[in-house]
């Protein structure tokens, strides 16, 4: 935009082409509004002889205080209001976290500002702040992701079940409903957890289900199977397992006499849905009925 477009525009000295490229400025907008409510400002009416015979008939020493009428005063006056809300709307806007999703069935990669890296499993989502990320480098997050950390700062994952610190490494994250895992690949990471901390070295697990802490076996891999489109699970719950047929497929899991309690220790594919189904069902001495996107799994007769 010219320099003189916004004083050409306040004369109307714009040419047609000139003003339709005006009004793509960002700035148009806040002009439009300033120049509509300085169109409304009238002076109240002003008798000047009235006021000059009344001055005369008063002594010096009790002169009325003189009001000044200066309407464009009140225009610049509401000019600085819009502008502050104008300027408090961008800082505003400027420290709001930055979210990332990964929808069902699928996986989502980010690239944080210190180039650490985050991959997000399906029905996942983390916040941060872009703006104060050197300042302070914390990721709240919903679901389960894969953190390849830049040495740094302190780097924290924040969850709504616990906390996990480090400084530079590689470990994963699973936060979901009555579920809670950490597992370190590399370096060592601190969890917190009810207010304990615990300090797990490459090669360990911390995993809570329903509000207990468990056991768990030392992961044998580099980073967690389902990076590579596989869902592995040790002794979990099948209502877990099928909550993550859901997810990575996007479909509808349902169970009839099928104890969901049962310990499930398997892998399933996450882009095969009748390997998967058979990988579950099989070593769980179910049985399972396919119908579009709903699944039932069952225990005794098909149902009718």
């Amino acid at each position: 935009m010219q320099e003189n477009y916004l004083a050409k525009w306040l004369n109307g000295e714009l040419s047609g082409e000139e003003l339709t490229e005006f009004k793509k400025s960002d700035a148009y907008a806040s002009y439009q509004k300033l120049k509509d409510v300085s169109a409304k400002l009238k002076a109240p009416e002003f008798d000047v002889d009235q006021a000059f015979e009344q001055l005369k008939e008063e002594r010096i020493g009790n002169a009325p205080k003189v009001i000044a009428l200066n309407p464009f005063k009140k225009f610049l006056r509401i000019a600085a209001v819009i502008a502050v809300l104008l300027t408090g709307s961008y800082f505003y806007v400027s420290t709001l976290d930055k979210s990332v999703t990964a929808q069902l069935a699928e996986h989502s990669e980010v690239i944080l500002p210190d180039n650490s890296e985050i991959i997000l499993n399906a029905g996942s989502k983390i916040s941060f702040s872009e703006k104060n990320w050197n300042e302070k480098r914390n990721v709240t997050l919903n679901g389960e992701a894969f953190f390849k950390v830049a040495k740094g700062k302190r780097f924290t994952v924040s969850t709504d079940q616990g906390t996990v610190a480090v400084l530079g490494t590689q470990f994963n994250v699973e936060n979901r409903d009555g579920f809670f895992e950490v597992t370190c690949y590399e370096g060592l990471v601190s969890v917190t957890y009810n207010n304990a901390e615990t300090k797990l070295p490459a090669g360990t697990s911390f995993l809570v289900i329903n509000g207990k802490i468990m056991n768990t076996a030392r992961p044998d891999a580099l980073q967690p199977s389902w990076v590579n489109n596989e869902s592995s699970f040790d002794r979990i719950p099948l209502e877990y397992v099928f909550a993550e047929l859901e997810r990575q497929y996007n479909i509808e899991v349902n169970s009839q006499n099928v104890d969901k309690s049962l310990l499930f220790t398997g892998t399933f594919s996450n882009t095969d849905l009748n390997m998967a189904l058979k990988s579950i069902s099989t070593p769980s001495h179910i049985n399972y009925k396919l119908e579009g996107d709903n699944v039932l799994f069952y225990a005794e007769k098909a149902p009718q």
